[in-house]
């Protein structure tokens, strides 16, 4: 993120705007390639094994190829809206959607293990530039409409459709790994790309002119490139360290911070820095955001994960059966989405968040082998009354909080924090049942959420600067 500097192309749409600039032709490639992030998360799950078996290695190898994704995720996001801000999101946005469709092929026709890792991280790359893009061509349409609100509906709906479509993830890989193979998992993504392609194309207006006069090693500097560099190792060390958990590889940690030092110094001396901590630093109400979006997540994917595991395990469910009794928190968290998107609520919601978690961790307490299977239900229900306030509240947040120009770095760092929060979630469940799965481990990961939970309620309610605000 930085405070200043102009853009290589225009920030405006050619043309005046349209009647109803929120129209579906202009939502609907929006929407799909918002989706396609989530999806490809929860889409390999199913196919792990057949992987396996395919390709002749071990299981064990193949979650390789979920921790590709993740990666490449957490650290395009931010990259991704940086990109957008200079060079234009629209395209921005198509670029991700070719990658996304050469990544489908290249793991369709994949003969090993390292070039399914290749396509994964052309998923991750590709499906991280419709977010951040999406959540800049929507700013700029509401600007070039006169709104003087966050269009909250097309909000509700980014999210909307990264939740429904990462909840569907499970069965929808089910069914394509058990009718056409688990190369059609990847080979899904090329007609889904194309269909985004060609709506993008067609239904959103593009970029302003490029400034071809620039030199590289000015677009370079206006990217800031080492910024970026530095932030994509500072965090893979990270990840890897959280991936490795409960083995403790210190050495990773320590590159980490080293790395994470080195970015401060760098950025904070760059002209036009990616991650411009001086604003992070004096806008509170914008790290606040990033914080309580992080510690969401954190709490709701320990559920995903450890409860997951647990009703595998101690409560004898299949996989098919432990997604679909999770199935209805995605559908909660859906219905809450839309009447807070459309209002432009944010204390509320954030608040309610909080609290949510801190009930449903709670709630875990009561889980085990012989309690009634639907307190499961139960207490994930509540769990998606906070996955959908929190993402509603604070996306709408990130809108009024971060400078115009920089909403696209902004909205992939909100992601990033949620990625974060989620393999941290992953760590914590890798270490609480690293023995064995258990109502003891059941009841520690509630202590452990609650100890969150408790964290999270208290910077919630003593944040002053939460309020719904009007873009910049």
């Amino acid at each position: 993120m930085s405070s200043s500097g102009s853009s290589i192309s225009a920030p405006v749409e050619t043309g005046p705007p349209p009647e109803h600039p929120f129209s579906w032709r202009f939502t609907t490639p929006l929407f799909i390639g918002s989706a396609l992030n989530p999806i490809n998360s929860s889409l390999i799950a199913t196919a792990l094994v057949p992987i396996a078996h395919g390709l002749g290695v071990s299981i064990g190898r193949t979650a390789a190829l979920v921790t590709a994704l993740y990666l490449a995720s957490a650290i395009a996001q931010p990259t991704a809206g940086k990109a957008a801000e200079v060079f234009g999101p629209r395209r921005v946005f198509l670029t991700g959607i070719v990658l996304v469709a050469v990544g489908g092929l290249v793991g369709g026709f994949a003969q090993d293990l390292l070039t399914l890792l290749v396509s994964r991280v052309l998923l991750g790359l590709g499906t991280s530039c419709a977010y951040p893009t999406a959540m800049l061509l929507i700013r700029r349409r509401a600007r070039d409409a006169g709104l003087d609100q966050p269009p909250g509906a097309v909000l509700g709906g980014l999210q909307i459709a990264g939740i429904a479509t990462a909840a569907l993830g499970l069965p929808v890989g089910g069914v394509l790994v058990g009718t056409l193979g688990w190369r059609a998992v990847f080979f899904v993504n090329v007609p889904v790309a194309l269909v985004a392609l060609a709506a993008t194309l067609a239904w959103v207006s593009p970029d302003g002119p490029l400034d071809r006069t620039r030199r590289a090693r000015d677009i370079a500097a206006r990217l800031d490139a080492i910024g970026i560099a530095g932030f994509a190792a500072a965090m893979i060390a990270l990840l890897l360290f959280l991936f490795d958990l409960p083995a403790v590889r210190w050495y990773l940690l320590a590159i980490s911070a080293g790395m994470w030092v080195a970015l401060v110094l760098w950025e904070l001396r760059a002209r036009i820095p990616f991650l411009d901590f001086r604003l992070l630093a004096s806008n509170r109400a914008l790290t606040s955001t990033y914080l309580r979006y992080g510690l969401v997540l954190l709490c709701v994917y320990v559920v995903l994960y450890g409860i997951t595991q647990w009703v595998e395990t101690v409560r004898g469910l299949s996989e098919t059966e432990a997604g679909l009794l999770l199935l209805p928190m995605a559908l909660v968290s859906g219905l809450v989405i839309s009447p807070i998107s459309r209002r432009n609520l944010v204390r509320g919601p954030v608040i309610a968040a909080a609290l949510t978690c801190l009930i449903a961790s709670a709630g875990v307490l009561l889980l085990s082998a012989s309690a009634w299977i639907g307190w499961v239900v139960v207490v994930t229900l509540v769990f998606g009354i906070a996955m959908g306030t929190a993402a509603a509240g604070n996306q709408t947040a990130v809108y009024g909080q971060a400078p115009a120009e920089q909403l696209g770095t902004a909205s992939g760092l909100l992601r990033t924090s949620g990625y974060l929060g989620s393999i941290a979630a992953s760590a914590i469940t890798g270490i609480v049942f690293h023995t064995n799965v258990s109502d003891h481990g059941v009841h520690l990961i509630a202590w452990i959420m609650i100890g969150i939970s408790v964290v999270l309620v208290l910077i919630t309610v003593t944040d002053r600067t939460l309020r719904t605000q009007p873009p910049r």
